[in-house]
């Protein structure tokens, strides 16, 4: 299964995924992340090979340096593929957020958080993978 799939499959919410969007950072266009959550629901990726760091959706309003800890799947790996998974409203506005990752060390999926997004506008999430 591709992380597409599993991010599709996981119905984050009980809402069905409209729009897959992969992580790709803006400032080298690597794919290869370590990944940060707090209990927060945010999320911040670092790419390994320029080490950008970004938030992804709107993960950089309720972010907290202090409790922040790393991703690592089961099998040890810490480096990751990212994706931003959807669940948008019939107009377009974005209700539902997931964020996928796939262990590029043993090829793993899973959606490491989920939240509601209860505002509007939100079309410029889309862009926040």
């Amino acid at each position: 299964m591709t992380l597409d799939e599993y991010v599709r499959d996981f119905r984050a919410g009980g809402y069905e995924v409209t729009q897959v969007v992969e992580s790709v950072c803006g400032g080298c266009g690597g794919r290869t992340f370590e990944v940060q959550v707090t209990e927060e629901c945010a999320v911040r990726r670092r790419c390994v090979r320029c080490s950008t760091a970004e938030f992804l959706a709107d993960s950089a309003e309720f972010w907290e340096d202090d409790g922040a800890e790393e991703c690592a799947c089961p099998c040890g790996g810490e480096e990751f593929a990212a994706v931003l998974g959807l669940s948008c409203r019939p107009d377009g506005e974005v209700r539902w957020v997931s964020v996928g990752l796939r262990c590029l060390g043993c090829g793993a999926c899973g959606v490491h958080e989920d939240w509601k997004i209860d505002y509007s506008p939100t079309r410029h999430l889309l862009t926040r993978a």
